[in-house]
């Protein structure tokens, strides 16, 4: 099985994929020449880099793979991506400042999934911490944590009925905010005047609890109907965001103002400072 995940270099974003079979991370190339020569042509640089190399007779060049990531558009993409081993040669090809402190961020990366895999209560403690070192609340930390529990077993369940990871899940997820919010995930992100930020670390505990609601009943409806692949999922996910967005309204109308904030993690009344 493969994952996608985003690892963290110095605040720069790196994309990477677990894969369990061969137990380590495909990095982005491009991200990785992006944090180490600081370009502005990130693909420019790689493209040279690669025909260098392939005109040296490296092998290194001819066994670069190419998985789906999410772009920056929000879509899965291919992109050239190398394994641990490959991206430490890699760096030798790159002369730059940055080479010495990234190995030394590969090693604790590859010892940070492995202390996971022992205890994956590691990976808890590392979330909450890093939650508490950006400023936020207890209280928004516990209902994050929430939150991606109930995330975990939407994507588990997803699985489960056949649904592929990438652009299916992408679609399905909009499906259950537009459900709940009235907008789509990237509308949500512009609303909140967000770019490549996490939408859910830039909710509020409200949003949360709504976006958790609407998961929640996408994964029971699911579980109880067992619905064959990603079209009936569909159906699913926007029953269960309709779960979460009639409560919305309900909440809205006792309260006397909309849930949707344009509140971020910038926010002091976000974090709770």
């Amino acid at each position: 099985m493969k994952r996608n995940n985003i690892k963290l270099f110095n605040d720069k974003k790196i994309r990477t994929v677990w894969d369990d079979e061969i137990q380590d991370y495909y990095f982005s190339i491009i991200d990785v020449i992006e944090v180490l020569t600081e370009s502005e042509r990130p693909r420019k640089y790689w493209a040279d880099l690669k025909a260098k190399l392939k005109s040296e007779g490296s092998e290194l060049s001819e066994n670069i793979g190419r998985l789906k990531m999410p772009a920056k558009d929000g879509k899965m993409r291919f992109t050239d991506v190398a394994t641990t081993k490959q991206l430490l040669r890699l760096i030798q090809s790159v002369p730059s400042p940055n080479a010495e402190p990234f190995k030394l961020w590969l090693a604790q990366v590859g010892s940070e999934r492995i202390d996971e895999i022992v205890d994956p209560e590691i990976s808890i403690e590392r979330a909450i911490n890093n939650y508490r070192q950006k400023g936020y609340s207890e209280e928004w930390i516990s209902q994050r944590l929430r939150n991606m529990e109930i995330r975990k077993d939407l994507t588990a369940e997803w699985e489960r009925v056949g649904v592929e990871n990438g652009l299916q899940y992408t679609v399905l997820t909009d499906e259950i905010s537009q459900a709940a919010f009235g907008i789509s995930t990237a509308q949500h992100k512009a609303y909140k005047g967000l770019k490549k930020e996490n939408l859910r670390d830039n909710m509020t505990n409200a949003e949360l609890v709504i976006n958790m609601l609407g998961e929640l009943a996408t994964t029971e409806i699911s579980k109880s109907e067992n619905p064959n692949g990603f079209e009936e999922s569909k159906d699913v996910a926007k029953r269960g965001g309709d779960i979460a967005g009639n409560t919305r309204r309900e909440l809205e109308k006792n309260i006397g103002h909309q849930i949707l904030s344009k509140n971020n993690a910038k926010d002091k009344g976000l974090l709770g400072k």
